[in-house]
């Protein structure tokens, strides 16, 4: 299974050099220094046992029930997982703050599987096939007030719609807590409920939660793949979201995001920063949602560097109030608008936003239905922005064929991994994606 666009795992001291705004660069900073490792405790173990028992967790009686191991093992435990689906039994809670009201505090009802709370632990699996989470909650792991919980190889699945609509069901929810997700499957989260028009997310990033997502897949969920709300900050790197309702992802209020080579594909709507949120995408995939590719909204700001916005239903890319901000460097805009007007007119880039607010340079417009760009007069012939067929060797991938105009064509200060000038989209710059073996570009 092809988990992201790349397999190369990044260090995370690497996105320090990452060419953002000034804000972007404090809020990053601020991101990592809190994203320190810990020292991981003793192991314990566990399994399903067919004598009912519950177990002390060690190797020959490990525990038999994964909720009771997670209250029982102290700080720091690391639960080993074995083979098999471990299934929750839900327990209905009620949260006095709502993570997207308009009210904030606003009472919500919701029903949670597997709880972790005020205690450091990781849950490391057999792998996605083998080890299994069946959570049976609209809050499936519920993570809260926990310092580090880091969560690998396994899969999580079955969440179960809750009856309240302000509940922000998720396959993990986490608030006041720091969490890894590494090498995960969250899949078929997809229960929707008569008369709730959201269903169940992937990953949602509640009050004070600071969550990283690498090298893992989120589809085939009935919600966002993954939500930011309310002072919640993550990075996504080497992850494929695909196929829901909502947004890929969706970041909103004063939430931060992320992205460094991830593939967003088959949702309502793209990547959205929305209110006074921050989110910087590099070397990501943006294709084949229903409306937009990305957008942002209010206040906010966002940042898209050598990536590639392909094949949306309506537009690519879109500044949709006066006061939003961005920068769009290095991009390949390509091929939007296929769809009838749903959420914002047929073309490549819809500006609605103070052009004193944005950035766009280097960037290649092309195959957009109605417009290359629309609202920001001439763009196309300046600042290194040109309008040409990308020559893409396929459309999967999205890689450049040996004589595309796209090739060296990026911005002079930014270089590829062998020192060349970058090329436009998702292979070009320092964070560029390996192409497939056999298909390398010929000109380097």
């Amino acid at each position: 299974m092809r988990m992201s666009l790349g397999q190369e795992k990044p260090a995370r001291v690497r996105i320090m050099y990452l060419d953002v705004s000034q804000i972007g660069k404090l809020c990053l900073f601020l991101f990592f220094m809190v994203l320190t490792g810990w020292e991981e405790g003793k192991v314990y173990y566990v399994e399903l046992r067919e004598d009912g028992k519950l177990g002390t967790g060690s190797p020959t009686d490990p525990f038999g029930d994964l909720q009771f191991a997670l209250d029982q093992v102290p700080d720091k435990a690391v639960l080993l997982i074995r083979k098999g689906v471990f299934a929750a039994d839900p327990v209905e809670e009620s949260e006095e703050f709502c993570g997207n009201c308009l009210e904030p505090k606003t009472r919500v009802s919701y029903f949670r599987g597997f709880a972790i709370r005020g205690k450091s632990v990781t849950l490391r699996g057999k792998g996605v096939g083998e080890t299994i989470l069946q959570t049976n909650a609209g809050y499936g792991i519920l993570v809260e007030n926990a310092p580090d919980v880091t969560i690998s190889y396994l899969k999580i699945t079955g969440g179960r719609r809750d009856a309240d609509g302000n509940a922000t069901d998720a396959a993990v929810v986490v608030r006041n807590s720091r969490v890894s997700l590494d090498d995960v499957l969250i899949e078929a989260n997809n229960e929707e409920r008569e008369g709730v028009v959201v269903g169940i997310g992937g990953v949602f990033g509640r009050e004070g939660a600071v969550i990283s997502i690498r090298n893992s897949v989120i589809r085939d969920n009935s919600w966002d793949g993954v939500a930011l709300y309310r002072g919640s900050t993550a990075i996504i790197t080497d992850t494929l979201i695909q196929k829901g309702r909502g947004a890929g992802v969706g970041v909103t209020w004063d939430a931060s995001a992320l992205l460094v080579r991830v593939t967003v594909k088959d949702y309502w709507k793209g990547i959205g920063a929305f209110s006074d949120a921050l989110v910087v995408v590099k070397n990501s995939l943006v294709a084949h949602q229903l409306g937009w590719g990305i957008i942002a909204f209010g206040n906010a700001r966002i940042e898209v560097w050598n990536s590639v916005i392909a094949k949306n239903g309506n537009c690519g890319v879109a500044f949709w109030s006066e006061n939003t901000s961005g920068v769009l460097v290095n991009n390949i805009i390509w091929g939007n608008g296929g769809r009838e007007y749903w959420v914002c007119p047929r073309v490549g880039l819809w500006n609605v936003a103070k052009p004193e607010n944005l950035r766009i340079r280097f960037n290649l417009f092309s195959g957009n239905k109605e417009k290359e760009v629309e609202g920001l007069g001439e763009v196309i012939g300046k600042n290194g922005n040109i309008s040409a067929d990308p020559l893409f060797s396929d459309e999967e991938f999205f890689q450049l064929s040996p004589d595309s105009p796209a090739v060296d064509a990026g911005d002079a200060g930014i270089l590829d991994p062998d020192g060349t000038r970058s090329d436009l989209g998702i292979y070009g710059g320092p964070f560029a994606i390996k192409e497939k073996e056999g298909e390398s570009n010929e000109n380097k």
